[in-house]
């Protein structure tokens, strides 16, 4: 999936990959309290070289806990899940927002349907919307945004994630 502005579509899509400010590319974690990492799994994603950090969704039916790859700089954004055939039930892909903005998505090239999920300035999930594969349409946040989180289509529901919930990274 590849991070969208709607101001600068004619620039980005020239330019092959879209463009974060260069204060994004050293993104680092907006939330803290992150969830303590297992020592087992992989630190980097076999499939994309991407870092893999944990990731918690507090929700009314618990506390889940991902294992997401970290598109920490505008060409990872860029090219966040495109081309990916699989992801596994618990894995994800986080897009840090530093600084916050009202982000749109589009699912170009991107072959696995997803939950997109816009998290707000305070942590809490803001809307969650459902990207189909190699649909080109904007899938915007409802506000100012400090992260958008990747899952596989369905997981969100599955596990009773929905907006208002708190994400930690």
């Amino acid at each position: 999936m590849r991070l969208k502005h709607p101001l600068a579509a004619l620039t980005l899509l020239a330019a092959v990959a879209c463009s974060q400010g260069p204060q994004e590319a050293a993104a680092t974690p907006p939330v803290s309290a992150a969830p303590a990492a297992d020592a087992a799994a992989p630190s980097v994603h076999p499939d994309s070289g991407l870092r893999v950090i944990p990731l918690t969704v507090r929700s009314a039916g618990g506390v889940h806990t991902f294992r997401v790859e970290l598109a920490g700089t505008s060409a990872e954004q860029a090219r966040g899940l495109m081309f990916r055939s699989r992801m596994g039930a618990d894995e994800g892909m986080i897009f840090p927002m530093n600084p916050p903005r009202v982000p749109s998505f589009w699912m170009h090239n991107t072959v696995l349907p997803l939950d997109i999920v816009f998290i707000g300035e305070d942590g809490r999930i803001l809307n969650i919307a459902h990207g189909k594969p190699y649909d080109e349409s904007l899938l915007s946040a409802a506000g100012f945004a400090i992260g958008v989180l990747e899952l596989n289509a369905g997981r969100a529901a599955e596990l009773g994630i929905v907006p208002g919930d708190v994400v930690q990274w």
